[in-house]
């Protein structure tokens, strides 16, 4: 896990956590995307690398993972949102669950309450967010 590695704004990169069983599928996932989606599948690569991986239970809770709704304040305009994490089949941003492999999806991923992240919009407008809370999946 490289901590030292900064965010797009020159910032450090806040610790994330995510499940073994979401870090396994991710990575496939990834790499599968690479050949489509070179800069998102890369950056989504990237973050599972630096990403404490933990046991699904107990320690799986208070972080942004596969399912959550995470509610989080774009820190540029102040605008607030809540979206739930999801793979990209399952997307569907009317109604609110945005894929893991998009920019502010991949951002998202292992960010705990009050975690900041900076990241580039598909544009390459750097952006920055603030989770403010993580809702467990209904199925959970």
């Amino acid at each position: 896990m490289d901590t030292k590695r900064k965010s797009v704004d020159g910032t450090s990169l806040p610790k994330i956590k995510v499940t073994a069983e979401d870090h396994e599928r991710l990575a496939g996932l990834a790499s599968a995307a690479m050949d489509r989606m070179p800069e998102v599948a890369g950056y989504l690569a990237d973050e599972l690398d630096r990403a404490q991986v933990v046991r699904s239970g107990k320690a799986a809770v208070g972080f942004a993972r596969m399912g959550c709704e995470v509610e989080f304040r774009d820190d540029t305009t102040g605008k607030v949102q809540a979206v739930t994490l999801v793979y990209p089949g399952e997307a569907d941003i009317g109604q609110g669950r945005i894929s893991v492999l998009t920019p502010v999806g991949a951002a998202l991923l292992g960010l705990s309450r009050g975690q900041s992240i900076a990241w580039l919009t598909r544009t390459g407008a750097a952006k920055r967010l603030t989770v403010l809370d993580v809702r467990e999946p209904a199925f959970a």
